[in-house]
């Protein structure tokens, strides 16, 4: 028998707790899916696609045994209350079966001091010298390796899925499921390789900031890592600035403009000026390249550049603002040349010691090659699950006209099985997807705790959302995050909690954010500096603000909560620190 709206779930399966999986945190999850994943993402991306991925790279990569991590749900990742958690158990043993490294180190990666860090508890099998000899192995490859094809070769898969994108008007409702879930090998192989690079892409600049320790110039690490070029996940930002240099300098586009970015496409549109027809003909080239990208991509309920265009206005409205000398391109060529100075510089300094500097030099070219390969193969994901997504949404397109959802995003509240029951015999699923909007929205009025640990509190005992009660900010106070980017920049703070609506922030002013993802990259361009709640080691906020040469500070705890909009604040880079100058009147 198959599934029926009497029988349907009323959400997503949480995990259960176990004996090697006790310990959860919604460190660094938080800019992958900052918001409940749907029922269908989880579905088509995540349970089928890109988990089992992470486990092959676990495996293959890193010589976990098959009975280590289940096969269907891999404790690498998991959900409680319905928000998706990192498994901390697991990134521990890794640290602890890495050559030269602990679970010590990696709760200082993941974590910094947090109070409700657990104490570390080694088990026997933790260690695993089959794991430990597979993992030096990749250690090898990572830090000799001059380039990693498989990523271009996944590059083209994606650009050729888009190139051969079928028209989705011609295909019957079947075939538009089928084709969303033909992707969910792609999908896998292509997320078993960003766990790959993920991993590689800290080895580099953790072996830096070693040497860099030794000679005296801990403070050289960020830099050595900065300006690298090819970060994909920056890319949009340079195509929306010579968008925005177009709009600065036309009064024409600059009147329409004006009026607000909502609606822009359809103004533009509805205009006979050739300046609109011209600006329509680059937004059509911008979103067949990046239309992929946008807030909360990971998730197919979640719109892109593609699907809303007038997302990408609302952030090229606060870069034609800012001056021809805020160019990222310039900057990001800034940054470069003064890395390879400071290489230079640091080499010479390890003359007398031919072992320390050929590791120096290798730590560096290692970083060049895999911090933005990393970026790559997230583009390169983000591409196939888009595909999958527009094929679902036309499907979507199709259950509004018949009455089963309200909107066509609504489609991904049902798992596929039930999808296809639907277009079957549609007349019942609207009940369940409305229950499941009623669900959705009790899930999101709450606070996820950012540690469970053996225990998962009561969903109705957490914070509900703006309710937590936070420490009010007074002037000269300091707030400490984790260094993201170099540099001190002074500025008003705008607080901004939505990418799509970025109005209030100007030229210089320092963007507060909850957190980043490359939907938020391109308002990076005319910030003066960037502060985000959340974020660790080499998370987004942190490489694209190094790739553009922006102050920046993650993990700045409730930042966009206790810092007032409109209060100025010096952020210093270099030390994590936001110090609040002034309140708001």
């Amino acid at each position: 028998m198959g599934v029926t709206p009497e029988t349907a779930r009323t959400w997503i399966d949480d995990n259960l707790i176990t004996t090697k999986a006790k310990f959860w945190t919604r460190a660094n999850v938080g800019e992958v899916l900052p918001e409940p994943p749907s029922p269908l993402a989880w579905d088509l991306v995540w349970e089928t696609g890109t988990m089992l991925g992470w486990r092959d790279c676990a495996i293959n990569r890193f010589g976990f045994q098959e009975d280590e991590l289940d096969e269907h749900r891999p404790e690498v990742l998991g959900l409680f209350g319905g928000y998706a958690y990192l498994g901390a158990d697991f990134i521990r043993v890794f640290g602890e079966r890495t050559p030269g490294m602990s679970a010590a180190a990696m709760d200082a990666a993941y974590f910094g001091d947090h109070p409700d860090v657990p104490h570390y508890v080694a088990e026997l099998w933790h260690t695993n010298d089959a794991s430990s000899a597979t993992i030096a192995g990749w250690l090898g490859w990572v830090m000799t390796a001059t380039e990693v094809p498989e990523l271009l070769e996944h590059a083209a898969v994606g650009r050729s899925l888009r190139e051969r994108r079928p028209d989705l008007d011609s295909l019957a409702d079947l075939d538009l499921l089928a084709r969303a879930r033909s992707l969910v090998p792609s999908i896998r192989v292509f997320f078993d390789w960003h766990i790959n690079l993920s991993g590689a892409a800290s080895i580099g600049p953790g072996a830096l900031g070693q040497i860099c320790a030794a000679v005296g110039r801990p403070e050289a690490a960020m830099d050595l890592i900065a300006g690298l070029g090819g970060v994909d996940s920056a890319a949009p930002s340079y195509a929306m600035w010579t968008l925005s240099r177009t709009v600065r300098a036309s009064g024409e586009l600059n009147h329409f403009f004006d009026a607000g970015p909502v609606g822009l496409t359809q103004r533009l549109r509805g205009s006979d000026a050739p300046e609109a027809a011209e600006m329509l003909g680059s937004l059509d080239e911008f979103l067949y390249e990046f239309g992929s990208r946008g807030p909360n991509e990971w998730d197919i309920h979640a719109p892109t550049w593609e699907l809303e265009p007038d997302l990408v206005w609302a952030a090229v409205d606060r870069m034609r603002l800012a001056d021809n000398d805020s160019a990222p391109e310039t900057r990001q060529a800034e940054r470069s040349l003064q890395r390879e100075a400071l290489i230079s510089e640091i080499s010479t300094m390890l003359t007398g010691d031919a072992d320390a500097q050929g590791q120096f030099l290798a730590a560096a070219h290692s970083a060049r090659v895999m911090v933005p390969g990393r970026e790559r193969t997230k583009t390169n994901v983000i591409r196939v699950i888009n595909e999958s997504r527009m094929a679902i949404w036309k499907l979507g397109e199709r259950f509004v006209e018949r009455g089963i959802v309200r909107e066509r995003r609504d489609i991904c509240l049902l798992f596929a099985d039930e999808i296809e029951a639907a277009i079957k015999d549609g007349s019942s699923w609207g009940d369940v997807v409305a229950a499941r909007q009623a669900t959705l929205d009790e899930i999101s009025s709450v606070e996820p705790p950012f540690i469970i640990n053996e225990v998962v509190p009561p969903v109705d005992t957490w914070d509900r959302v703006g309710e937590r009660a936070v420490e009010a900010v007074a002037v000269n106070a300091s707030l400490q995050g984790v260094p993201g980017c170099p540099g001190v920049a002074r500025g008003v703070a705008r607080v901004v909690l939505d990418p799509s609506d970025p109005t209030v922030l100007g030229p210089g002013e320092i963007l507060v954010a909850p957190y980043t993802d490359p939907a938020w990259t391109p308002l990076f361009v005319p910030a003066g500096a960037v502060v985000v709640d959340v974020g660790a080691a080499l998370s987004h906020a942190i490489i694209v603000s190094r790739e553009l040469g922006i102050p920046c500070a993650v993990s700045v705890l409730d930042a966009t909560r206790r810092i007032p909009d409109g209060a100025v604040v010096e952020v210093d880079g270099s030390t994590g620190v936001v110090t609040v100058i002034s309140l708001p009147s």
